[in-house]
């Protein structure tokens, strides 16, 4: 496993890149209601990022087996787990989407964070489903320190998610990021405490749960990118990148528009300044 280890310059980068990104959802935030479509969404995150003299990592990006994805971002809509592709289709009331940001900085530096918007009234059952994904970010994240392994990030998430009576899916997992788009470790959100590669000073990668309200089973769609669940049940995914510090973490992709961190979190601000 060759893990890149950021030194001075390097975070100076991904805060950058992780800024952007994260201002990029703030931006868009207020026209995600009923009646907009993926497909606007991701207009105006390619004009998001524009302003701010970034590009998408996600348009044209092709792994190994995959087509080109045609997307500035990923737009994953109810029972989609992730990689929704933008589409003409409306969003109405009591739909849920993860709109999925990553940028890249003319320095070459990637930030990368996703967040779950609820299109109007949704059920009672999306509203639990999407805090608790949200909380179980949060207690990953709240493991992050020198020392620590990567199993404790996934043991903590899996043990809240399923102690609810949800599922983690297990195909798709974080990663480190920096001046690649997907670098090792693979953050895996499920586990075993005291498992895994050690956290030191300087690693840089997301903690990105994925968890839906019935089985964790899914299936790839025949455009080779959007992934459901087999059962069709709703599914919800948070993203934040993550930097490793002596004494502990930071969230890099927090921003004056980010979702309030929970009351359980040590040693972070209510709010973000502006």
């Amino acid at each position: 496993m060759s893990i890149t280890i950021k030194d001075e310059a390097g975070i100076a980068g991904m805060r950058e890149a992780c800024r952007i990104a994260s201002q990029v959802l703030d931006e868009i935030t207020p026209h995600i209601r009923p009646g907009i479509t993926t497909l606007d969404i991701d207009r105006l995150s390619a004009e998001s990022m524009a302003r701010h003299n970034t590009r998408s990592a996600t348009i044209g990006y092709q792994p190994p087996g995959y087509p080109p994805y045609p997307g500035h971002v990923c737009t994953s809509v109810n029972h989609v787990v992730c990689h929704g592709i933008p589409a003409d289709k409306a969003l109405k009331k009591g739909d849920v989407v993860n709109v999925d940001v990553t940028v890249i900085t003319q320095d070459g530096w990637y930030g990368d964070n996703s967040r779950m918007f609820e299109i109007g009234e949704v059920s009672i059952a999306a509203k639990r489903l999407n805090a608790l994904t949200f909380e179980s970010m949060w207690l990953g994240i709240e493991q992050v320190k020198p020392g620590a392994r990567l199993g404790d990030i996934g043991h903590a998430i899996q043990k809240f998610i399923e102690g609810h009576g949800l599922s983690v899916v297990r195909e798709f997992c974080g990663h480190g990021i920096g001046q690649k788009f997907h670098e090792d470790p693979q953050v895996l959100h499920y586990g075993r405490p005291g498992t895994g590669e050690e956290l030191v000073p300087g690693m840089t990668f997301t903690i990105e749960p994925m968890v839906n309200i019935g089985r964790r089973d899914i299936k790839e769609m025949p455009d080779g990118w959007t992934i459901v669940t087999k059962d069709r049940s709703l599914s919800a995914q948070w993203e934040h990148t993550i930097l490793v510090t002596p004494t502990g973490y930071d969230v890099l992709t927090l921003s004056e528009g980010s979702p309030p961190i929970p009351d359980f979190v040590q040693g972070m601000p209510r709010a973000v300044p502006a």
